[in-house]
C-alpha cells in the first residue's frame, strides 16, 4: 500500500519524534534557513521570533533554528518557554517578519514539532509551507549567502512573558473582576506553566496550581487537557468554583464545573457564542466548529438563533473560514478557541477567561452555564498505525462503514480519518445508542488494526 503523503508538514505545523527526521537539527538548521530567505523583502533587517514549550529537545532545536536564520541575515528573538497564542501575540506586536513555535502541542514529551506564523501572527498557508519544504528539499544556493556584517545575530526577549501577561489581562473589560473566585489552574507543566497563573492571580483569583514544575520530560504526563481528572478531583477535594486544563502549548484548553465536570471545547464554544450574542458582539451571529464537534451543537446553537458553519479538521481551517466570511468566534471540540478579536489562533487561557467572565456577568455557577445542550452519545477510538494510506482501499472497512451508516440514518454519524499530527487513525461514532455505537467504533478499530498496525 502507498504512503499518501511524504510532505513535512501535517495539519498543525511539522512533528515528529525528537532528534529524528524531520525534527532533527539538520532539519532544523535547514528550515531556519528557507524561513528567512522566504520572508526577507528588501534590504532592511528582518527579524524572526522563536518560542518554546518545556520539551528537553527544544533547546536543540532552537539553536538550531536560529542558526539557520542567521546564516541568512536575519535577526532572532529568542522568547524561550511561552505559549503558542503568545508567540503569536509577540511575533505582531514586535512587527517581527515571522514567529516560530516549538511545540509538539498534545504529543508525548519525546515528540517535538515546529509551526510558523506570518507577520500578522497567522499560521501559514498551504502553499507557503510548500515553498518552505521546496526550499528546504533543494537548498538555498551558496550564493545567496550574506557574509561578514550581514549575518544576523539572536537576542533574548526578558519580559515576552510580562508583555503576554498584560495583553491576556487586557481581554477583560475592567469592570470584570475575578474576586472571590477559586480556581484550578493545570498547566501539563508546559508552555503555560509561568504565565497562566499569573494571570488568574493578577485579575483576582485564588489560583490552585497543578503542572506547574517542568523538568523537561513530564510535559503532558498525567496532567494538563489530555488528563485533566487530576483536575476534576482537586476541582472537587477544594471546592473550587471551575477547573482549567490547558495543553503543553497553551492553544487549547479543557475546563471543568465546580462538581469536577468535564467542560469540552464544544460546550464552551456554544456558551461563549451565547454570551457574545447576548453582548452584541457575536459577529453575524455565527459560530464555526469542526465535523468533529457533537451534533448536539448544531441544534443548541439553532435555538439560540445563532449559525453554526463546520470545517475541516484543524484549528487553521477553522481560523481561514472565520477570516474568509469576518467572523469572531470558532473552535474545535478538542479545546482550541479562538477569539479573532483578541487573538490570532487558538488560545486556551483567553477561553478561559472569556468562561469565567460568562460567570461574573451571569452570576450562574458553571453547571448551569455548561447544561446549554446534552451532547449526542459519542465514542471515540484512537489507532495507532505504522502507514497512512488510502482508507477507501480497503474493502472489508468500506464494508463495514456503508452497513453502519445506513443502520445510523440520520440519528447518527461516523467519521475515520488520519491525524495530521501523529501516526494515528481517529474513529469517532455518534448515535442514540451508547452501546451499540462503542461496538461500531470497536469493529472499526479492529478493521484498521488489522490492515494498517502491521
Amino acid at each position: 500500500m502507498a504512503e499518501l503523503s511524504n510532505r513535512i508538514f501535517g495539519t498543525d505545523g511539522i512533528r515528529g519524534k525528537a532528534n529524528f527526521y524531520p525534527i532533527d537539527s539538520e532539519t532544523a538548521l535547514a528550515l531556519g534557513r528557507a524561513v528567512a530567505y522566504l520572508f526577507k523583502n528588501g534590504t532592511n533587517r528582518h527579524r524572526i521570533v522563536i518560542g518554546k514549550d518545556t520539551r528537553l529537545s527544544g533547546y536543540m532545536i532552537e539553536t538550531a533554528l536560529a542558526s539557520g536564520i542567521c546564516s541568512m541575515g536575519a535577526d532572532v528573538m529568542l522568547v524561550g518557554p511561552l505559549p503558542t497564542p503568545g508567540v503569536a501575540f509577540i511575533s505582531r506586536s514586535m512587527r517581527a517578519d515571522a514567529g516560530i513555535v516549538i511545540s509538539a502541542s498534545h504529543n508525548p514529551f519525546d515528540d517535538n514539532g515546529i509551526k510558523f506564523f506570518d507577520r500578522d501572527g497567522f499560521k501559514l498557508s498551504d502553499s507557503m509551507e510548500l515553498d518552505i519544504e521546496e526550499l528546504v528539499k533543494s537548498g538555498i544556493p551558496r550564493e545567496k549567502w550574506p557574509s561578514g556584517n550581514l549575518i544576523g545575530k539572536a537576542q533574548r526577549i526578558d519580559d515576552a512573558g510580562g508583555r503576554y501577561i498584560q495583553f491576556l489581562k487586557d481581554v477583560l473589560s475592567y469592570s470584570i473582576s475575578l474576586d472571590g473566585f477559586r480556581i484550578v489552574v493545570d498547566c501539563g507543566n508546559g508552555a503555560g506553566y509561568r504565565v497562566a497563573p499569573s494571570v488568574f492571580q493578577e485579575l483576582g483569583a485564588e489560583v490552585i496550581e497543578l503542572g506547574t514544575s517542568p523538568d523537561g520530560t513530564n510535559i503532558n504526563c498525567a496532567c494538563g487537557s489530555m488528563h485533566p481528572e487530576r483536575m476534576c478531583n482537586l476541582v472537587r477535594k477544594m471546592g473550587a468554583d471551575a477547573g482549567i486544563a490547558l495543553d503543553g502549548d497553551a492553544d487549547r484548553v479543557i475546563m471543568c464545573d465546580e462538581h469536577g465536570n468535564i467542560v469540552d471545547g464544544d460546550v464552551i464554544m456554544a456558551l461563549a457564542a451565547i454570551d457574545l450574542k447576548k453582548q452584541g458582539k457575536l459577529a453575524k451571529n455565527t459560530l464555526v466548529a469542526t465535523i468533529m464537534s457533537n451534533m448536539a451543537l448544531d441544534g443548541a446553537m439553532r435555538a439560540e438563533g445563532i449559525n453554526l458553519i463546520r470545517t475541516r479538521v484543524g484549528d487553521r481551517h477553522v481560523i481561514s473560514t472565520m477570516r474568509d466570511n469576518g467572523l469572531n468566534l470558532g473552535g474545535e471540540q478538542s479545546g482550541h478557541l479562538i477569539f479573532l478579536d483578541h487573538n490570532t489562533t487558538g488560545d486556551g487561557i483567553v477561553g478561559g477567561l472569556k468562561v469565567l467572565a460568562s460567570m461574573v456577568r451571569s452570576g450562574k455557577p458553571l453547571s448551569e452555564l455548561a447544561s446549554v445542550f446534552e451532547p449526542y452519545p459519542q465514542v471515540k477510538v484512537d489507532v495507532n498505525v505504522l502507514k497512512k494510506v488510502d482508507l477507501s482501499a480497503i474493502p472489508q472497512l468500506q464494508k463495514a462503514l456503508d452497513s453502519y451508516r445506513v443502520e445510523l440514518g440520520n440519528s447518527g454519524r461516523l467519521l475515520l480519518r488520519f491525524s495530521g499530527t501523529e501516526n494515528i487513525a481517529r474513529v469517532l461514532v455518534e448515535g442514540p445508542n451508547r452501546e451499540r455505537i462503542r461496538c461500531m467504533a470497536s469493529e472499526l478499530a479492529g478493521l484498521l488494526t488489522d490492515h494498517l498496525a502491521n
